[in-house]
């Protein structure tokens, strides 16, 4: 696992508090909230929320049987059970995305949201997401597209060096990416996704502009300029639904060595009431702490 792409990582982070509440991101929040209305399904059995943070999106997804968190800092997933509580209803797992522990073809959907921006390696990731999913699962995806208005309006007044037009992915600083659409669709039809509809959002996405109007008015706006998303992606953010295609194998069980790819794991008691699974195949031992599925580093007994 230390061959992986590297991984940014939230951990100690307050990300939650300081970028969405302290932040004045009223305006981007209520309009992933609609978008994500739009775009999910109206019920389904099993989700996996992929970078779910301090869980600011899960409560969104009421059509689910079922959610798993899935998140790689443990303190973010930590203020997701302090902001949810201890429901049946959600599992909470600390795990890296390019190495999931789930058996194959598991969930039925999944959710991918403000994520992707982090990643080094986006095809190698969606790849391996397409594995855990069902035949005709539901992908929603956002990503931060690097050709939206500002990025153009700058490169043409020569305010940036980087061309928009460019397929290329531009890091613009650590472990942060704005994807070209183009790509991004290419990405996901490599890995075994179709698309069946992409929505722009965050068109208003201007300090001032947030400031002057209503946040209800420009929400509404959005929605409206976001209908054209098929036809064309020029906002800062873009959602794409997609449906996986082909055949998938059947799932048996539930969590994977993410280290061997065993699919047996059993659960043992360790010391102080603690507990974790054991891979059968590697003897790995994966613990469960407080509430949380630590995949990120087997522990020794």
């Amino acid at each position: 696992m230390n061959s992986l792409p590297p991984v940014c990582d939230y951990e100690g982070s307050r990300y939650q508090e300081e970028f969405w509440e302290r932040g004045q991101r009223a305006y981007e929040d209520a309009c992933e909230a609609q978008t994500l209305r739009r775009l999910l399904p109206r019920s389904g059995r099993l989700l996996l929320e992929l970078g779910a943070g301090a869980g600011r999106n899960t409560s969104r997804y009421t059509g689910y049987d079922r959610i798993v968190l899935l998140d790689y800092s443990r303190t973010q997933l930590a203020q997701s059970r302090e902001r949810l509580g201890d429901e049946p209803r959600y599992t909470y797992v600390a795990a890296n995305i390019y190495r999931l522990p789930f058996v194959d073809g598991l969930f039925d959907g999944t959710t991918l949201i403000r994520t992707l921006h982090h990643l080094a390696q986006p095809a190698e990731a969606l790849i391996e997401i397409r594995r855990v999913l069902a035949e005709r699962a539901t992908f929603v995806l956002e990503y931060a597209n690097k050709h939206n208005l500002k990025a153009i309006a700058r490169y043409v007044l020569r305010r940036q060096t980087w061309s928009p037009n460019s397929l290329a992915p531009i890091e613009f600083a650590p472990l942060n990416f704005d994807f070209h659409p183009q790509a991004v669709r290419a990405w996901l039809t490599q890995a075994g996704f179709r698309i069946e509809r992409q929505v722009t959002v965050s068109h208003f996405r201007v300090g001032w502009m947030k400031r002057a109007l209503p946040t209800r008015m420009l929400v509404a706006l959005d929605r409206l300029a976001g209908t054209t998303g098929d036809l064309w992606q020029l906002s800062p953010s873009v959602f794409a639904r997609a449906r996986a295609v082909g055949a998938s194998a059947t799932a048996n069980g539930y969590f994977q060595c993410p280290a061997c790819g065993g699919s047996s794991l059993e659960e043992v008691a360790l010391v102080h009431g603690a507990s974790g699974l054991r891979c059968s195949t590697c003897q790995r031992l994966w613990p469960l702490r407080n509430g949380i599925y630590d995949f990120k580093e087997a522990i020794e007994v």
